[in-house]
């Protein structure tokens, strides 16, 4: 896969050498002469320009990408970038940074934006997720369909706990995609039983627009002390 990043600071660098690590082509674009940091990420491509210009990008490569990141910071021009992507070079994967939540509605496939990665609210859910017990944490969001993924880590006393996966009703809207325990992920099995401290990962479909389901799988995974309320956001 190719791919190119727009910005070289120090998140693009970063997703630069995972990539790289992972076998892929990347090119590396930033307009300050400062983040020319060539040896910190030598394998990658490295271009001196503005991400925002049509000429940039095609001398990138963009024609022949499979992926652009725009991962400035600098939410502006992150879209730009974005849009000029998509709907000038047709790119089949555009991933954007969201460098301020409050930007966050514009992120959209209107902006040519396919997913949109807000670092401020994937930090907020890991926060959550770590000191939260019983209750739902939205860690994800997929932009196209409106679906997302939860987290959940079961009390001793959940109605779940002690349970056979194969016997619980799920919301119709809900699939449990994984169940993360003692470090170590498992795909669930009708006779798995669940036990205290589990982590469940659930996807919910349509989640903006399913308060019902959401209530359910509260129930589900909530304390019968708690009183089962509003799953937590990690933008609230």
């Amino acid at each position: 896969m190719r791919t190119v990043i727009a910005g070289a600071g120090s998140v693009g660098r970063s997703i630069a050498r995972e990539l790289l690590s992972h076998g892929h082509e990347v090119t590396l674009v930033d307009i300050e002469p400062d983040a020319m940091r060539v040896a910190s990420v030598a394998q990658a491509e490295w271009i001196l320009a503005d991400a925002c210009s049509p000429e940039a990008l095609v001398k990138a490569g963009i024609e022949q990408c499979d992926a652009m990141v725009a991962a400035t910071g600098d939410d502006r021009a992150n879209l730009v970038i974005s849009l000029l992507s998509k709907s000038e070079f047709g790119v089949p994967k555009v991933v954007a940074r969201v460098n301020n939540p409050k930007n966050e509605w514009m992120f959209d496939d209107s902006w040519g934006v396919d997913v949109q990665v807000s670092t401020p609210r994937i930090m907020t859910s890991l926060v959550e997720e770590a000191v939260s017990i019983g209750a739902l944490v939205r860690i994800f969001s997929f932009q196209m369909t409106g679906a997302a993924m939860y987290s959940a880590v079961l009390p001793p006393d959940a109605p779940l706990t002690g349970r056979k996966v194969g016997d619980i009703h799920w919301p119709l809207q809900a699939v449990l995609a994984a169940i993360l325990r003692d470090g170590r992920p498992m795909n669930p099995q009708a006779d798995d039983i669940f036990e205290q401290d589990d982590e469940l990962l659930l996807l919910l479909a349509g989640a903006n627009d399913a308060p019902k389901e959401l209530a359910e799988l509260s129930t589900l995974i909530s304390s019968p002390q708690e009183q089962p309320g509003k799953p937590q956001d990690e933008g609230e």
